[in-house]
C-alpha cells in the first residue's frame, strides 16, 4: 500500500490519511513517564503556576511555559525531566549542565530533574527569576535600528552597469577586472 514515514515523528502514514505529529498534549507527553518523574513534573508545574499569569502548552516534544515568551520549558525523556531555563546571566553550578546563548540578551540553561526532591531551591529560584526577567525585557524600550546610507552612484551616475576600460596595454576589461579581449 502507498504511504510514506513522516519526517518528524518516524510514524508510517498511509496514503489518503491525515496527520498531523506536531499537535501533542501534556498528557500525551508526559504518559510514559514513571512514578518518580511523574511526580517530579507535578511539582514543576506547580511551583511555576504559583508565579501568576502565564500561558502552559504543548509543542511537539516539549511543554512550554510563557508569558510574553518562553521562560522555561520542560522536554519529558524516559530517565529525566529535561528543563531549559532562559535567563539573562549564564549560571556555574554543578545542577546546570549546559549554558547557551539564545540571543542577546539571554541565556538557555539546561538542566536535568529525575526526582521530585530535585524541585526546590536554587532550581524554582532560577525559575522565578526567569520568570520575572520574561517580564522585565517586554517592557524595555527596543533599541532603535540604525538607518542605512543609500547606495553610491557610480561615477558615470548609472547604477548596476559595467563599462570596458581600457587598461595600460591596450586589454579592455569588462567592469569585472577580468581580460576580456586583446587590442591589436
Amino acid at each position: 500500500m502507498a504511504g510514506r514515514v513522516c519526517y518528524h515523528c518516524k510514524q508510517w502514514i498511509e496514503e489518503g490519511e491525515t496527520h498531523d505529529c506536531w499537535t501533542t498534549t501534556e498528557t500525551a507527553l508526559t504518559a510514559d513517564l514513571s512514578e518518580d518523574l511523574r511526580d517530579a513534573w507535578e511539582r514543576l508545574r506547580e511551583t511555576a503556576v504559583e508565579f501568576g499569569d502565564q500561558r502552559i502548552y504543548a509543542s511537539h516534544n516539549s511543554i512550554m511555559f510563557s508569558r510574553r515568551s518562553c521562560y522555561f520549558f520542560v522536554r519529558p525523556k524516559k530517565s529525566f525531566l529535561e528543563v531549559c531555563v532562559f535567563l539573562g546571566r549564564a549560571l556555574k553550578a554543578p545542577l546546570v549542565r549546559r549554558v547557551d546563548r539564545s540571543s542577546k540578551s539571554k541565556f538557555v540553561h539546561f538542566l536535568r530533574i529525575t526526582h521530585r526532591d530535585e524541585v526546590e531551591s536554587p532550581i524554582t529560584d532560577w525559575l522565578r527569576e526567569a520568570y520575572q526577567l520574561s517580564d522585565v525585557l517586554a517592557q524595555a524600550p527596543k533599541p532603535q535600528a540604525r538607518k542605512r546610507s543609500p547606495k553610491a552612484k557610480s561615477s558615470s551616475g548609472k547604477t548596476g552597469r559595467t563599462r570596458n576600460v581600457a587598461t595600460a596595454k591596450g586589454r579592455t576589461t569588462g567592469g569585472t577586472g577580468r581580460r576580456t579581449s586583446k587590442r591589436r
